[in-house]
């Protein structure tokens, strides 16, 4: 077997760089529990609902922060980096998909919704509510 030069080397970590982010940017069938962020009675300040992403995202215009609703990430979360991403979050059950924005992380694994701007309209079949879950994928995508 011939040794990998110092450039191989590189390239090889490039690769593997590649691959471990490529899959930290979406998942399948994982469990999306509701949480009450309720941005709408919290005048949609991410500071007041303890955000993890507040401190890069609190002072965003408020049309940006309420242009989506709000997720935590608890997948692979690496960094800050993720804060401010749009995520496409689709219940594998019935289809039914949204593009909300991640503005929290989470260490349960899976994915947290906010429960009126998310949840509930993914939860076509009641399902959700009913198990206090859903079972869904998500792809980390363009706002």
């Amino acid at each position: 077997m011939p040794a990998i030069g110092g450039q191989g080397l590189v390239v090889a970590a490039l690769l593997c760089a590649m691959v471990s982010m490529a899959a930290a940017w979406s998942g399948s069938n994982l469990a999306a529990s509701y949480h009450l962020y309720s941005p709408d009675h919290n005048g949609w300040d991410l500071n007041s609902v303890n955000a993890y992403c507040a401190p890069w995202d609190a002072n965003k215009p408020l049309w940006w922060r309420k242009q989506y609703g709000w997720v935590a990430l608890c997948e692979q979360w690496g960094s800050s980096n993720y804060c401010g991403k749009c995520i496409k979050v689709t219940n594998s059950e019935t289809g039914a998909w949204i593009v909300a924005r991640i503005v929290d992380k989470c260490s349960d694994g899976g994915l947290k919704l906010d429960y009126d701007d998310v949840f509930k309209k993914i939860d076509t079949d009641g399902h959700g509510y009913k198990n206090s879950y859903l079972t869904v994928d998500y792809k980390i995508v363009a706002c």
